[in-house]
């Protein structure tokens, strides 16, 4: 399914910007960052990430799995990430003002950093919630029902100068990874296991799904 090749690419880019992203508040933080940068990367995520590629994801890939595979909206994966989508959304609101303005205090810095952690470490976990479940089972699931392409839309000229701009942000600021963050596929790795989803199995499967599954345990 194209769009979801798009998607996933699009997850790659926005994986390795969120590395620049802390790389880049570690220095800012340590007195050697371009204090400009914190209004690109902060466009990046709006523009980019948002806008473009959220939008589409809820707008376009999950409403074919609600209306076209009839999913339900209200619990369940499809529920628990467009949540998490809203989550991050309101965190890098609060992060915007601190990336756009000039020199910051050390409370600010500090504030900073905190929540630059979180989102990166919130939204890193989403992709591979995503990549590892939503994606692959939720375009087997519209296969079932006819569904095996969905529209996409071109980039804004903003959504575009947001990625393009990313190009400049990965070689100031060569990617980190988040020593104490564990990452992984399966919806047991998901933050929203067992508080907003209760996991695909749960959610999803149909009757004969777990008849197969049943068979093929009594067959090990």
């Amino acid at each position: 399914m194209k769009l979801l090749d798009a998607l996933q690419d699009e997850h790659a880019l926005i994986d390795r910007v969120l590395g620049s992203f802390r790389s880049y508040v570690d220095a800012l933080v340590d007195g050697t960052a371009d204090g400009e940068d914190g209004a690109r990367f902060a466009a990046f995520f709006s523009e980019f990430a948002g806008h473009f590629h959220h939008d589409r994801e809820e707008r376009v890939f999950f409403h074919a799995l609600i209306t076209q595979a009839e999913l339900p909206a209200e619990r369940g994966p499809v529920h628990a990430l467009a949540h998490e989508h809203a989550e991050m959304a309101q965190w890098l609101h609060e992060m915007t003002p601190l990336l756009e303005r000039g020199p910051l205090s050390d409370d600010e810095r500090a504030r900073l950093q905190a929540l630059a952690t979180r989102y990166s470490r919130a939204l890193w976990r989403h992709i591979d919630a995503e990549n590892s479940v939503l994606y692959p089972q939720g375009a087997e699931r519209l296969a079932r029902c006819g569904v095996r392409e969905l529209a996409d839309r071109p980039m804004s000229e903003a959504e575009a100068a947001a990625r393009e701009g990313a190009a400049a942000l990965l070689l100031r600021y060569p990617p980190s990874e988040d020593a104490a963050l564990t990452r992984g596929d399966g919806c047991f790795m998901c933050r929203a296991h067992g508080d907003t989803c209760k996991g695909l199995e749960a959610e999803w499967w149909t009757e004969l799904e777990w008849e197969e599954f049943y068979d093929r345990d009594a067959s090990d």
